[in-house]
C-alpha cells in the first residue's frame, strides 16, 4: 500500500459502517490521522479499533451532521487531536427508505453543506487542503421503476428527499471548488453506484456475499463494495488529483453511461 496521505489528517463522516469506515481505514493505511465521526458511538468504535489494530492512528467523535455546532465541534477537535486537517470526507447519509423528505434534506444536504462551509474556511486558513463528498448516481441519472406509484408517479418522499439532497451535493462541490480554488481547497465528490453497503442491504432480504437485485441494473453485473468507493476517495483527496477540483466521479458499474 502507498502512503498518498503519509503526515496528513482527515476527517471522516458516516464512518461508523459502510463507505464511511472503509474510507476512514483506506485513509489511515495512506498514512493520515483519522478523526471519525457519525451518530452511531458502537460503530464508530469498531471502526476506530479496526484502524488502530492495523497500526493506524484514529478518534472517534459523535458527531450529527444536521446540526451545524456539532460539524463544527468536530472539525475543532480533529485540529486540537491532531494539529490541523487536511482532508475532509462529507459522507454520512441515511438511505432513502428511513426518512422523510425533512429528515433526509437535513442530514443527505444540510449535512454536507455544513461540513462545506466550516470545512472549506478551515482549510483555506491554513493553506488548502481536500474535500471529498459522497453524491450518487442518482442524482446524475434517474432511479429506474417498475411501475407507477399509487399516488400518481412519484416516488415516496423520503426517496424524492434522497434523490434531491445527492443532486444537491453535486451542485454544491461546484460552487464550493470554484469559490475556494483560489484558497488551494479542491472540491470534488464521487457519485456511487448500488454499494454493498448496511444501507442498501437494510431494504432487501438478502446476505451479504449473495448476489441482490440491484446487480441487474448495474452494466459490469453487479453492485460495488465500500473498498472501491474508499480508493475513489483517496485518489481525489491526494496529490495525483492535485489538478482536479469539481469533479463528480461516478463510481457506478456503468449505471450513468445507460
Amino acid at each position: 500500500m502507498t502512503e498518498r496521505l503519509r503526515d496528513r489528517v482527515a476527517a471522516v463522516t458516516g464512518a461508523a459502517s459502510g463507505a464511511g469506515r472503509a474510507m476512514a481505514q483506506r485513509c489511515a493505511s495512506e498514512g493520515a490521522a483519522v478523526l471519525c465521526a457519525d451518530v452511531n458511538e458502537d460503530g464508530l468504535a469498531e471502526t476506530v479499533a479496526s484502524i488502530e489494530a492495523a497500526g493506524g492512528s484514529a478518534v472517534a467523535r459523535r458527531t450529527d451532521v444536521s446540526r451545524e455546532s456539532d460539524v463544527e465541534a468536530m472539525l475543532r477537535e480533529a485540529v486540537e487531536r491532531f494539529g490541523r486537517l487536511d482532508v475532509l470526507m462529507n459522507n454520512a447519509a441515511i438511505g432513502s427508505g428511513r426518512a422523510d423528505w425533512p429528515r433526509a434534506i437535513a442530514i443527505n444536504l444540510e449535512g454536507v453543506y455544513h461540513g462545506l462551509r466550516h470545512g472549506a474556511a478551515l482549510l483555506a486558513t491554513q493553506g488548502g487542503g481536500a474535500i471529498v463528498n459522497t453524491a450518487s448516481a442518482v442524482a446524475l441519472v434517474a432511479l429506474p421503476t417498475q411501475r407507477l406509484p399509487e399516488d400518481g408517479g412519484l416516488l415516496p418522499s423520503g426517496q424524492l428527499g434522497y434523490v434531491a439532497a445527492k443532486a444537491g451535493i453535486v451542485g454544491l462541490t461546484r460552487q464550493f471548488a470554484v469559490a475556494y480554488g483560489r484558497g488551494g481547497v479542491r472540491v470534488n465528490a464521487i457519485a456511487p453506484g448500488g454499494i454493498d453497503t448496511p444501507m442498501l442491504r437494510g431494504g432487501t432480504d438478502f446476505s451479504e456475499g449473495d448476489p441482490h437485485p440491484a446487480d441487474a441494473i448495474h452494466p459490469l453485473g453487479r453492485i460495488g463494495r465500500p473498498s472501491e468507493i474508499a480508493a475513489a476517495a483517496v485518489f481525489l483527496a491526494s496529490d495525483e488529483a492535485a489538478f482536479i477540483t469539481g469533479v463528480v466521479l461516478p463510481v457506478d458499474g456503468g449505471y450513468t453511461a445507460m
